[in-house]
């Protein structure tokens, strides 16, 4: 399956990002990440906090992952654009701009250690 996902399903490997990974793209990849990403994946890419994440069927990826990880960063923006259905991946075009999502992309490849960033606010009781 991750061949086919890799190789098949999930489109735009070659596509390549058009921002450099500064410190000042990987805030605003961070910025853009809590505001659309947080809620399934946490503040922190891993799930941290997340009280659903392992219930779904298929389970909320951890971004950290090798397998996530392992994706180009023109098959990322794929995903983000588009989504996975049926995972419960939402797409996001027409929500973020491009410069949104290749930053948030930036902020993926380099997340903070898992739990760094505490639980994200909305599910405190």
């Amino acid at each position: 399956m991750t061949w086919s996902k890799h190789s098949v399903f999930i489109r735009n490997k070659s596509e390549h990002n058009p921002l450099r990974p500064t410190e000042e793209n990987i805030a605003s990849g961070k910025e853009a990440f809590t505001h659309y990403c947080v809620a399934c994946h946490g503040l922190d890419g891993q799930n941290t906090g997340v009280p659903f994440a392992d219930a779904m069927t298929p389970p909320v990826p951890l971004l950290s992952s090798a397998e996530v990880q392992s994706y180009s960063d023109g098959q990322l923006k794929w995903v983000i654009d588009n989504g996975i259905a049926p995972s419960g991946m939402p797409g996001s075009k027409g929500m973020l701009s491009d410069d949104e999502i290749w930053a948030t992309i930036l902020f993926i490849r380099h997340l903070p250690p898992k739990g760094s960033l505490g639980d994200p606010s909305l599910y405190d009781k």
